[in-house]
């Protein structure tokens, strides 16, 4: 079985953008830590997300006492204030943080963040938001389409413990409640496979289900 290790972020400014990312992340079972420094906005979202707090990140000192902690990524999330953002984006590479993605509200802002090393800029609206929780959650997924904030269809390598064994035997619709819309067989696609088929040893399945779902099984 996989080890699954829990994965961290840290999400900075708590606009719409913000917000949607940080919940998103935390519904996916990861670990969030939101920060704004507006305490109105750290109390709306502190029972969403892991921890949140009232950090001004133009204060030097203030960012140092966040500490270097082992983020998987880190979301710079501050409106309009370049500032701001530019200050968080470097603290956030400081500490060694591979991912980090900022938001940019022009092309101008963008290339700013670009130029001191932030690894991806988004112009976001809330659906972007969402998207973007769920492709960071669920990047052991290689391959996702995603169907709603909770559904998505991805192709999952079989388990070794199914190999040999029909759909049918596996009932994993019972089991998990996903369905098996097709499976990648040595190059071709079945779609529809039939119930009584066995499961070869290189089959990647086609899965339909709820994400948490669909993370929980690829993890195992």
């Amino acid at each position: 079985m996989k080890k699954h290790t829990q994965k961290e972020y840290i999400v900075i400014g708590l606009g719409r953008f913000g917000i949607s990312v940080a919940k998103q992340l935390e519904a996916n079972g990861c670990k969030v830590l939101a920060i704004d420094r507006d305490e109105k906005k750290i109390r709306q979202i502190a029972e969403y997300v892991t921890l949140a707090m009232c950090v001004d990140v133009t204060n030097e000192e203030a960012l140092k006492e966040l500490g270097g902690r082992n983020f998987n990524g880190a979301i710079i999330s501050i409106g309009h204030g370049l500032e701001a953002a530019v200050l968080a984006s470097i603290w956030a590479k400081e500490q060694g943080i591979g991912l980090v993605i900022a938001k940019a509200y022009d092309e101008t802002q963008g290339k700013i963040l670009t130029k001191i090393g932030v690894d991806e800029i988004v112009h976001p609206e809330k659906e972007r938001g969402v998207h973007l929780a769920n492709a960071l959650a669920f990047n052991n997924l290689f391959d996702a389409i995603e169907l709603t904030s909770e559904y998505s269809i991805a192709d999952i390598d079989i388990l070794g413990s199914w190999i040999g064994k029909s759909l049918k035997e596996l009932n994993l619709r019972k089991k998990y409640g996903v369905n098996v819309v097709a499976i990648r067989r040595g190059g071709t696609l079945v779609i529809n496979p039939d119930a009584d088929d066995p499961v070869q040893k290189n089959d990647i399945f086609v899965l339909l289900g709820l994400n948490n779902t669909l993370k929980r099984i690829a993890s195992m």
